[in-house]
């Protein structure tokens, strides 16, 4: 498997605001503030490690731009950065790394059918896929909305199911457990789909929540249980591997049509690098926060998930005639390859 052929999985944010600033020589350069959910730590965030490049790129070769990070949503939570984006509200933000189903409302939807349970078999067919002619069309639907993609990452890894007090070795051992997923229809059906009762809830509030008992779990990917500490709060990881959520990187259209050619291409070019470096790290950095997490202790568990695989077929077909995406689909599944 070729790792530039690879892309990063994650539940992030991430936002860029052009400003005036006052350089050294007098100029005055646009700034690009990029804010994400993830730790300020390149070795367990994509977020960080995708900003931390795409900023030194252009730092270094620009003299009309400058780029600036916030971690830990330092400028707001990924719906409010995403209104702002798209909407420019003076959020602050004018770029936005978020995973693809955070977008669905401002794609007509159709951003969720990458968000199905169970469509993508490995990182290749994310990579395939969001490359591809469904990555281009839900691009345009993005622009729609004021947004232009400038990269498509994933998560470092699948979302599994993360516990305080249940061991989960079968898909049965979910029924009836109340599991926080992100706040959007298609990932509410993806955790129902599996038994468990989804619990729609802002990424900030799962610490909490499980420690207030509003929360049997929750569902998120390998890093970033590392990166937040959750293992603090929860004893099993139970790898379902039910989800790989493609993560977009956008750009306000309207400041995006600010910039001048060959700012766009050196953002371009600053986009692809990024993106390139932080794909290709995806396996590695899952199989590194796996290998740590069992060190601290949680106890990571294999479910079979054949019967469930087998069984969101139907969904997935479900949910993707209420997105209106039973093209995409189709799409999905003809690039899955062998």
């Amino acid at each position: 498997m070729s790792p530039a052929r690879l892309i990063v999985h994650v539940t992030i944010a991430c936002a860029v605001l052009l400003s005036a600033a006052d350089t050294s020589f007098g100029l005055e350069k646009k700034v690009i503030r990029i804010n994400h959910a993830g730790a300020a730590d390149t070795a367990v965030s994509e977020h960080q490690l995708y900003a931390t490049l795409f900023a030194d790129y252009i730092n270094a070769k620009s003299q009309t731009l400058e780029v600036r990070i916030f971690p830990n949503s330092g400028l707001g939570q990924s719906r409010q950065v995403i209104e702002g984006v798209a909407m420019q509200l003076g959020s602050g933000a004018s770029i936005h790394i978020g995973g693809m189903a955070e977008f669905a409302s401002f794609c007509e939807t159709k951003c969720g059918v990458v968000g199905l349970p169970f469509v993508f078999r490995n990182f290749d067919h994310v990579a395939r896929v969001m490359d591809g002619s469904v990555g281009a069309a839900l691009a345009a639907e993005l622009e729609k909305s004021g947004l232009k993609v400038i990269s498509y990452l994933n998560s470092w890894g699948y979302r599994n199911v993360a516990t305080a007090n249940k061991r989960i070795d079968a898909v049965a051992d979910l029924k009836g457990l109340t599991v926080r997923t992100i706040p959007t229809p298609v990932f509410v059906g993806a955790i129902n789909a599996m038994g468990a009762a989804a619990m729609p809830m802002d990424f900030g509030e799962i610490a909490e929540a499980m420690r207030a008992g509003t929360l049997d779990g929750f569902e998120h990917t390998a890093a970033t249980v590392l990166s937040f500490k959750f293992y603090s709060i929860a004893k099993y990881y139970a790898l379902t591997q039910h989800l790989i959520d493609p993560t977009v990187v956008v750009f306000s259209l309207a400041e995006w049509l600010r910039l001048d050619a060959d700012e766009q291409a050196l953002v371009m070019a600053a986009a692809k690098n990024a993106a390139t470096v932080a794909r290709a790290m995806a396996p590695v950095r899952e199989a590194e926060s796996l290998a740590e997490l069992q060190k601290l202790g949680m106890i990571i568990t294999h479910p079979d998930m054949t019967r469930a695989r087998a069984k969101s077929v139907d969904v997935q077909w479900e949910m993707a005639a209420k997105l209106k995406a039973e093209d995409l689909l189709q799409q999905i599944n003809a690039q899955a390859g062998n």
